[in-house]
C-alpha cells in the first residue's frame, strides 16, 4: 500500500513588498522543517514532489537532502491563485479565505475559484509511481485535496491548524485518508 504524505510548508518570512509565491521560510519555519526529519514516517519516502513556490521548495529540499532524493517541482501544485489581491493583512486574509471556502464556485475578489483549485491539485497528485511519496505544498489546496479524498464538500472546517507545517497521509491506490492533519514536528504518542 503506497502512501502519500501531503506536507504543508511551515512558517514563512512575511514581506508585503515581495510577491507571496516568493516568500521563503522564516527561522521558525526552517527549524520546524528540520525537526520533521525526526518523524518515523520520513524514512519510507522514496519520492519528493513540490509546488514551485519558494516556501514549499525550501521545505521539500530539507526533506530531499535528508533522503538523498532530487525534488521534483510541479508548478501546478501552487497555492490557490490569489494574485488579484496580493498580500492581505491577516484579518482581511482570513475573512476572504472564509468566503473562498464558503463559495467554491465563485471567484472571491479575483481569486481562483476553490473548485478549480481543487481539481488542479487533485490532478497534480494523481500521477502515480511506486512507493511512498511526499507532496510538499500549501494549506489551502491541501485542504481542498483532503476534502476531495474524504468525499466531502468544500468547506473550511477541514483546514489545517494555523501556522502551517502540518501533514496528512492517504493510501494512494484506495484514495483513502489514513489520518488527517498532524504537525510535522511533533511525534505522535503510541
Amino acid at each position: 500500500m503506497p502512501i502519500a504524505y501531503y506536507i504543508t510548508h511551515p512558517q514563512v518570512q512575511i514581506d508585503a513588498t515581495i510577491p507571496v509565491p516568493d516568500w521563503g521560510l522564516s527561522d521558525i519555519g526552517c527549524a520546524r522543517a528540520h525537526a520533521m526529519l525526526n518523524q518515523p514516517w520520513i524514512a519510507s519516502i522514496g519520492r519528493v514532489v513540490s509546488s514551485g513556490e519558494r516556501k514549499a521548495v525550501e521545505t521539500a529540499e530539507v526533506l530531499g537532502r535528508h533522503l538523498y532524493l532530487t525534488v521534483q517541482a510541479r508548478e501546478r501544485m501552487h497555492e490557490n491563485d490569489r494574485s488579484a489581491t496580493g498580500f492581505l493583512p491577516p484579518l482581511e486574509f482570513e475573512a476572504v479565505a472564509d468566503q473562498f471556502f464558503a463559495n467554491p464556485h465563485e471567484s472571491i475578489r479575483g481569486w481562483e475559484r476553490a473548485i478549480d483549485a481543487q481539481q488542479r491539485i487533485v490532478s497534480e497528485v494523481a500521477a502515480g509511481g511506486a512507493g511512498d511519496v511526499a507532496f510538499v505544498g500549501h494549506g489551502g489546496v491541501g485542504t481542498l485535496l483532503l476534502l476531495s479524498l474524504s468525499g466531502r464538500e468544500i468547506c473550511r472546517d477541514a483546514d489545517q491548524p494555523a501556522g502551517g507545517g502540518n501533514y496528512f497521509a492517504y493510501d494512494i491506490g484506495a484514495r483513502r485518508i489514513i489520518h488527517g492533519w498532524r504537525p510535522i514536528d511533533r511525534l505522535e504518542q503510541p
